[in-house]
């Protein structure tokens, strides 16, 4: 965990390098320490039926969702840090976007009830293997 979801506005998959979006967003996560190599997966999806602001259709948007059991190491400020690097991130990758196309960027996370969630991750047992070789 995290998890991280990456909803977008359908319009910047025009605009944008949508796979360097999320490469972006990844290598982020991973700095934060927040997250475990083995555990940590990004994705994004664009929706197709929106409206914004005044339904000018250059407007775009990217909801980050990143969701992710509780853990000593993710503390109210810790996970605020983290979300506003992702925010960062995102920002920066867009920029050449702000003068024609603004990009309304939001970030949350959603902490999930382990008592409520089943895992079976056979990468975490393949990248432990691979460390000891």
């Amino acid at each position: 965990m995290p998890h991280i979801i990456i909803e977008h506005s359908a319009n910047l998959t025009e605009l944008t390098n949508l796979q360097a979006l999320v490469e972006a967003v990844h290598q982020t996560a991973l700095r934060s320490g927040l997250a475990e190599v083995s555990a940590l997966r990004t994705r994004a999806a664009p929706r197709c039926h929106y409206v914004i602001a005044d339904d000018d259709r250059s407007y775009g948007f990217v909801a980050i969702y990143a969701r992710m059991s509780p853990a000593p190491s993710r503390d109210p400020e810790a996970i605020r840090k983290f979300l506003s690097d992702l925010i960062n991130t995102v920002d920066e990758v867009l920029a050449p976007l702000r003068s024609t196309n603004p990009v309304a960027i939001s970030a949350e996370a959603q902490m999930i009830d382990p008592d409520m969630r089943l895992n079976l991750n056979h990468i975490h047992s393949h990248l432990s293997e691979s460390e000891n070789t």
